[in-house]
């Protein structure tokens, strides 16, 4: 039995063969099916509302069959939709089919023979139409999916470090332990100043095996209680709990800012070297930030100056460098 949800496009400008379909069609029980006179009302048609299967004649005016299949699949790919193209002809021999195959079409029907090969090959492209089209449904829920679960995912899918939201968090319960217990909350920004030159010049895989390599290096180099967290392409942050803000200054990282530019990181591309610029923003019980955004924006508004000067810069919230 035809399913009812099979909508049937026939396009023919010839009435004596568009008859015929319409009958085989009526005699099958299809009840969704609309009719063009050209391949440009087809198109219009298919604007409105997609079909399931498109049964056209191969030779018609202004736009033969297979031009109007390039099109309909063109209109395929940006509805994620699949249209079984069944065109009828006259034409025969080995090198038309392959023709037709060629521009995308997926059956056809001589029209000598209609009444008795039209209805299997409907019923044929019906389960393959469906199949496909269920298929691509399933596909873009998946797709879709696997979207939400990284928008809601709080790692990094590369390193494995935890991402911008993770380190927002982990701030942030940093600042309650400051508020509560005291000490200093310390955010570091690490940015890879010279990452859109490497970018230019090494592909994906080797700035991949680069970024992997600086994460492992900096979860070497801090404390063990220490966060790690890569929060955008070029940029790491470490969240730490100091016992004194005076700790949050340059020279207390003075070590983790020369291991990581001073020395130069191994890839499939040889030894690759970087340059990081550090930037510090910190908090104690006596000035404490309001929320974790507030701490990672003042770092963030340092870089420029790291830049300029090319020191590790380190302030306290509020505006205030911290002396070392």
């Amino acid at each position: 039995m035809p399913n009812s949800d099979t909508s049937i496009l026939v396009v023919d400008d010839a009435k004596f063969s568009s008859a015929m379909v319409n009958r085989v069609i009526a005699r099958a029980g299809y009840t969704d099916v609309r009719h063009a006179n050209s391949a440009a009302n087809a198109l219009r048609l298919l604007e409105e509302r997609a079909a399931h299967i498109l049964i056209a004649d191969w030779l018609m005016p202004e736009m033969d069959g297979l031009e109007l299949t390039q099109r309909v699949r063109q209109h395929d790919e940006a509805g994620n939709h699949f249209t079984y193209v069944l065109l009828l002809t006259a034409k025969e021999g080995v090198e038309a089919l392959a023709e037709a195959f060629e521009q995308g079409v997926d059956d056809f029907v001589n029209k000598s023979h209609m009444q008795d090969q039209l209805l299997p090959r409907l019923l044929s492209a019906e389960r393959i139409t469906h199949l496909q089209n269920r298929l691509l449904r399933e596909n873009q829920n998946l797709i879709e999916a696997n979207a939400k679960l990284k928008k809601l995912s709080p790692f990094d899918g590369l390193t494995g470090l935890g991402n911008r939201a993770y380190a927002s968090r982990r701030l942030e319960e940093t600042l309650k332990h400051v508020g509560s217990r005291g000490g200093a909350a310390c955010y570091l920004l690490l940015t890879i100043g010279n990452f859109d030159a490497m970018r230019k010049q090494y592909p994906p895989v080797i700035l991949s095996q680069l970024l992997l390599a600086v994460a492992r290096r900096l979860r070497q180099l801090v404390r063990p209680l220490d966060v790690v967290t890569r929060i955008s392409p070029n940029q790491f942050a470490i969240i730490t709990h100091q016992p004194d803000i005076q700790h949050c200054s340059g020279p207390s990282y003075r070590r983790l800012h020369d291991g990581i530019n001073l020395k130069a990181f191994k890839t499939g591309a040889g030894f690759i070297s970087i340059r990081v610029l550090l930037t510090i923003a910190a908090c104690d019980e006596d000035s404490l930030a309001p929320e974790p955004e507030s701490l990672m924006a003042l770092a963030q508004a340092q870089i420029g100056k790291a830049a300029e000067t090319s020191t590790i810069v380190s302030v306290r919230w509020g505006g205030a460098t911290i002396p070392a």
